[in-house]
């Protein structure tokens, strides 16, 4: 019989070259954390062979759903996933035991001639499978006078880059962290400011999942915890799952951790909804304190709440398509 101690952990992830990457930074994390090997377990997604576009197949789960399975078969011992493709309500027998330190968030343009997004001619084509990133990008353009066309794209990081290397769109918009996590960020022609271009829910952010009954395996994951991250992702997980909008849904959400000479204090959150056309955008920020404790989710979990409230009020409901049942 195996030695429970010694034998390698198995990581269950997607199989994309992003994704392992990813798993292959946790991995290393979990081996010097554990002093066990960790083995990479390839497991293919819908996701990752259907040909329709995210918003068509519904989006949310799409990424995660073979990934939990495998763990509740006992296939995998945990699961790396992007945060961002997560749905907002956990299942009972499963645990986020982990939610690492936060790449950057932001979202980044790479465009043709290194172009910036201002610079882009009129009518410029820039791809991209995101509604809520259609929706910003086509008000953005309105305010600069112009008119872009957002091109509905699927495919990895290298498919989407060649869009725009074999001419077949001006631009692309990608995840800043993607790019950085597989060491093509320095070919970003802009880094999108969260003033113009609100990133997704917990974009940028890892989450280390395993089941609830492995206690000793969660708590010693929850090592490589950042309570700071955790918090902010937490608000903007909540203001999506209170809209009851997928991660498909043109929402976009940041939370920034304020701080003053002594500590961080205070916790921003700015969301946006918008139709795909960007005729219309309801844009709105709330502060709140930063949870006393780790343990403390109620607290980021009513900021979001309050400003999804905010938000319906203004009309978020009526901008987000078919609201999610």
């Amino acid at each position: 019989m195996t030695d429970t101690t010694t034998r390698a952990l198995r990581l269950g992830t997607r199989r994309s070259k992003l994704a392992m990457a990813q798993s292959g930074q946790i991995a290393e994390a979990v081996r010097e954390l554990t002093g066990r090997p960790v083995e990479l377990v390839e497991i293919t997604t819908y996701g990752d062979t259907s040909r329709e576009h995210l918003a068509q197949i519904g989006g949310t789960g799409v990424f995660v759903t073979a990934l939990r399975d495998a763990l509740l078969r006992d296939e995998v011992d945990f699961a790396v996933h992007s945060l961002k493709d997560l749905p907002t309500t956990q299942p009972e027998d499963l645990v986020l035991a982990a939610i690492p330190v936060r790449e950057d968030p932001r979202d980044a343009l790479i465009a043709r001639d290194g172009l910036t997004f201002e610079q882009l001619a009129d009518g410029a084509r820039i791809g991209t499978g995101s509604p809520r990133r259609m929706a910003q990008l086509n008000a953005w353009a309105r305010t600069l006078g112009k008119r872009i066309e957002t091109v509905p794209i699927r495919g990895n990081i290298d498919t989407r880059i060649g869009f725009v290397e074999n001419g077949e769109l001006d631009a692309v918009v990608l995840a800043a962290a993607g790019l950085t996590r597989i060491g093509r960020i320095d070919e970003a022609t802009q880094l999108l400011s969260p003033d113009v271009v609100l990133p997704a829910p917990g974009q940028g952010a890892l989450a280390i999942e395993c089941t609830a009954v492995n206690a000793d395996l969660a708590a010693k994951l929850a090592e490589l915890d950042d309570p700071d991250t955790r918090a902010a992702v937490t608000a903007e997980r909540s203001l999506l799952a209170a809209l009851e909008a997928g991660c498909s849904a043109p929402v976009g959400a940041l939370a920034d951790l304020q701080a003053d000479e002594q500590a961080v204090t205070e916790l921003h959150l700015r969301g946006v909804v918008g139709t795909t056309d960007g005729s219309t955008l309801v844009h709105l920020s709330t502060t709140g304190h930063v949870p006393a404790s780790p343990d403390d989710v109620s607290t980021p979990q009513d900021l979001g709440r309050e400003l999804a409230a905010e938000m319906l009020a203004k009309g978020a409901a009526g901008l987000m398509g078919e609201r999610a049942l």
